[in-house]
């Protein structure tokens, strides 16, 4: 595009009919309605032909540069073309050449090493991020024995009910929750409701065991219960559930309210 326009095209335009028009190769837009008489636009002697409404520069030189943004879809066999021209393509230009120096500054490399560095440092990234994540389950699951000892009873139902705060994994809430229900045992009714916040998302995760569903208590009706309060939605089986909301703030609001509806099930 931007050979064709160093060769400055004269761009001209006549009305006609519109099969001369047609007869002449001048391409319509698809989709378009065009009455009796058509503006015919040329861009050189032969290079494009079409018929448009539009405005025009006098020359293809006057456009100056086109700096292509992207393209995508717009309908079954029709793209579109996002570009710069102008002072704004060479601005745009101007500014990832700044970039581009700002970064092999920064990463001590020629520009052509700048795509292998980058990709380099991802991986290493993504690595880390992994081990993190990794960490901070041991450290939840190493916590697990002190939260079984520290359930409370509402009436004759052991409940543990914690706010992990900010977790790295999603999966962190239903492994825990599930580690839980499993040392507090069968023996007594057992509810374990265990919220975090993943990814500025508040979560809830709540799981009973055989005895408190023969109590009446549901997983799903808790879930449903903390994802109102946290302003959002959820439910699940009756042993074992989810939800979450937008409001991280009300997760204590949440926690409580399951207990509430222990609470009320056993008449404690």
């Amino acid at each position: 595009m931007n050979d064709q326009l160093r060769e400055n095209f004269e761009v001209t335009d006549i009305t006609t009919s519109l099969d001369e028009a047609r007869a002449m190769g001048a391409m319509a837009l698809f989709g378009e309605k065009y009455g009796e008489r058509v503006r015919v636009v040329s861009i050189g002697d032969d290079w494009s032909r079409e018929l448009c409404a539009g405005t025009h520069v006098k020359q293809t030189g006057d456009i100056g540069m086109i700096t292509i943004l992207g393209e995508s879809s717009i309908g079954s066999g029709v793209r579109r073309v996002d570009a710069l021209v102008g002072a704004g393509a060479y601005g745009h230009n101007a500014k990832e050449r700044a970039l581009v120096s700002q970064l092999t500054g920064l990463l001590n490399v020629r520009p052509d090493e700048l795509p292998t560095r980058i990709e380099s440092l991802v991986a290493k990234l993504k690595e880390s991020e992994k081990e993190l994540t990794s960490m901070r389950q041991a450290q939840i699951m190493a916590s697990a024995g002190k939260l079984a000892q520290d359930a409370t009873r509402v009436g004759s139902v052991k409940v543990i009910a914690h706010n992990l705060g900010e977790i790295g994994d999603g999966n962190a809430l239903r492994a825990l929750a599930t580690d839980l229900r499993n040392r507090l045992g069968e023996g007594d009714a057992s509810v374990v409701a265990i919220s975090g916040v993943f990814k500025d998302r508040p979560q809830v995760v709540v799981v009973t065991n055989k005895s408190a569903r023969d109590l009446g208590i549901k997983a799903g009706a808790l879930a449903k219960t903390a994802s109102g309060i946290l302003g959002g939605g959820g439910g699940g089986k009756d042993d074992m559930a989810q939800g979450g909301g937008q409001n991280a703030t009300a997760l204590p609001a949440a926690l409580e309210g399951i207990v509430e509806n222990i609470r009320e099930v056993v008449g404690a």
